[in-house]
């Protein structure tokens, strides 16, 4: 069986860094050396194949194997959630307290359960979307924990998680979704940092290549998409 590093982190490779601004460079560069061995430390590890089949012609599905060890933090975030839409509230249940407690197991550093539940809490039409499958919830655990990464790298905060999981009747309802979209596997997050989503993109796109993770890194105008698929992608 392969360890997390022979199956998620990628070969160094150079190709992207020299697309960031200087200043920039010069931060994320000083960060890497200590990127892999901090995530390789962490709770999720994955199987031998990330595998990548179409069931019934409409989601991809994902196979992770995780561990339940935690990596420590002196930062406190908030714990607490709430403030969601009384409708959607209602629909989800004891879900939500329970979907907090393992996001704050994560203990993550810039990244809040009440960001992450908030991504999900959003109506289309008639349509409102749902938090994941509770045995998809460690797939999640290790995109999110790869953009708290990349945020602490940057050392600038998350703005806001705009899409995280998405049902895939919640998904046809999203302009431009595809209908495979790596949202429906839970792997995936569409992230607003407190700067350009371009910057965000080059960095994400940098850190990746020098073998942070192994995923897609889509940029838009707004906001910049990391997924954790195991196949390196960009668009």
């Amino acid at each position: 069986m392969s360890n997390f590093r022979e199956s998620i982190l990628l070969p160094e490779q150079n190709r992207n860094i020299s697309e960031i601004p200087i200043a920039s460079r010069r931060k994320v560069l000083g960060a890497i050396g200590l990127t892999a061995t901090a995530l390789c430390a962490s709770s999720t590890t994955a199987s031998a194949g990330w595998l990548f089949k179409k069931k019934d012609d409409d989601m991809p599905v994902v196979k992770v194997r995780t561990s339940s060890n935690q990596r420590s933090t002196s930062q406190n975030l908030s714990r607490n959630v709430g403030g969601f839409p009384d409708e959607w509230t209602r629909l989800q249940g004891s879900n939500i307290a329970k979907y907090a407690d393992y996001l704050n197991s994560l203990k993550m550093k810039k990244i809040s359960a009440q960001d992450v539940i908030s991504a999900h809490a959003k109506q289309r039409g008639d349509c409102w979307n749902t938090l994941p499958p509770k045995e998809w919830w460690a797939r999640m655990g290790y995109t999110l924990r790869v953009i708290d990464r990349i945020s602490e790298i940057m050392d600038i905060s998350v703005k806001e998680i705009v899409s995280a999981y998405r049902s895939p009747q919640y998904n046809a309802r999203c302009a431009g979704a595809k209908k495979h979209s790596w949202h429906q596997a839970n792997v995936a997050v569409d992230v607003q940092f407190e700067t350009s989503a371009y910057h965000v993109t080059q960095t994400a796109r940098a850190v990746r290549d020098r073998g942070l993770f192994k995923g897609g890194v889509g940029s838009y105008s707004s906001f910049t998409h990391i997924d954790t698929r195991g196949t390196s992608v960009n668009w």
